[in-house]
């Protein structure tokens, strides 16, 4: 019995020393991948038996020949444990960057949710607002002079119309968001979707004395949902001359690269700051301190680029932005036809 308790002793002390030398490689080591810890703790245990064994060998004498029996036989379990360690460390270390990935778009994604409904909420209580102060001043007859009605009759039209696309924009956010989105591709002229954009913004354009250029020739065809690409080049005009101040200009050309078209909306806005790029096409982003559109009533609520990038990657294509001298660009990359 003492025989047992001395051996017990000696391969435990050397399996504490091998324990306390594997805990400080794990600590040295402790920002590396959990394949790495894995495969460092299964060492550790293989090498804490080897250690036993060979200590307990010393102390019973044991033939050169039989040690090196014993420590084949502790080789062979040990390459079986490691490569099951490694393999089953990546496929943990996989895990658990997935799970890690999906909490962290789950916290992004309602965080995002929660400040679309709170700058909804704020930009449909100013414009109603306003509407229930008209509707009142109306219906008390505050105001009775014909001059005074008829322009309060055009700022319940206006705020109106504002809150419609406001609305229309949320849905057809929701249904590119929801999967909902069902394109019928054909082949579109992209000089006659921008032609009929560039009619819808022209009045708000000369409004603020903003010049619009297009490029008279290379429109090339592409295969896309006609009504949903009127969408999108009309939101990136619309924009461009959202923020492209009076006397500026903005410049619409296209192209075609091998099987991709390419549509470019240039304005001359001064530019957009570095750190606000990644960040020009998430919901409810305008790039302004204050979140009270512009005189005029043509902000989207910062939706429209959000549209633009759903209804782009819908068709397959693709979306960019990049400063450019005196302003910036937005590219859009469609199949081509």
């Amino acid at each position: 019995m003492r025989d047992l308790a001395l051996i017990f002793g000696a391969a435990l002390a050397a399996a504490l020393g091998v324990g306390l030398l594997g805990a400080l490689t794990l600590r040295l080591l402790r920002d590396r991948s959990i394949t790495v810890h894995v495969c460092v703790l299964l060492t550790v245990t293989v090498a804490a038996v080897v250690a036993g064994v060979v200590v307990v060998a010393q102390a019973m004498f044991l033939s050169p020949h039989d040690l090196q029996v014993v420590l084949l036989t502790v080789a062979a379990a040990a390459v079986v444990s490691l490569g099951v360690s490694w393999y089953f460390g990546r496929r943990l270390a996989t895990a658990a960057v997935w799970a890690d990935q999906a909490r962290e778009r789950e916290r992004r994604v309602e965080k995002g949710r929660r400040d679309l409904v709170a700058w909804v909420s704020h930009d449909l209580r100013t414009p109603l607002a306003g509407l229930r102060a008209m509707a009142e001043a109306l219906e008390d007859r505050v105001v009775d002079d014909p001059a005074t009605v008829a322009e309060y009759h055009r700022r319940i039209r206006v705020q109106t119309d504002r809150m419609t696309r406001l609305v229309d924009d949320l849905f057809e956010l929701s249904r590119i968001n929801a999967g909902a989105l069902r394109l019928t591709l054909s082949a579109v002229p992209l000089g006659e979707v921008v032609s009929d954009a560039w009619a819808g913004t022209a009045p708000l354009a000369e409004a603020r004395r903003i010049r619009l250029v297009a490029a008279e020739s290379g429109w090339p065809t592409v295969l896309a949902s006609e009504p949903e690409l009127a969408r999108v080049v009309g939101n990136l005009l619309l924009n461009a001359v959202h923020f492209t101040p009076s006397d500026g200009t903005v410049r619409v050309d296209a192209g075609r690269d091998r099987d991709a078209a390419w549509l470019a909306v240039a304005d001359t806005c001064g530019g957009i700051p570095e750190h606000d790029l990644p960040r020009l096409f998430d919901v409810a982003f305008r790039g302004e301190p204050a979140r009270t559109p512009r005189a005029g009533g043509e902000g989207s609520g910062g939706l429209g680029l959000a549209i633009v990038r759903g209804l782009v990657e819908a068709h397959g294509g693709r979306v960019d932005v990049q400063n450019v001298v005196g302003g910036c660009r937005f590219v859009v990359q469609l199949p081509a036809a």
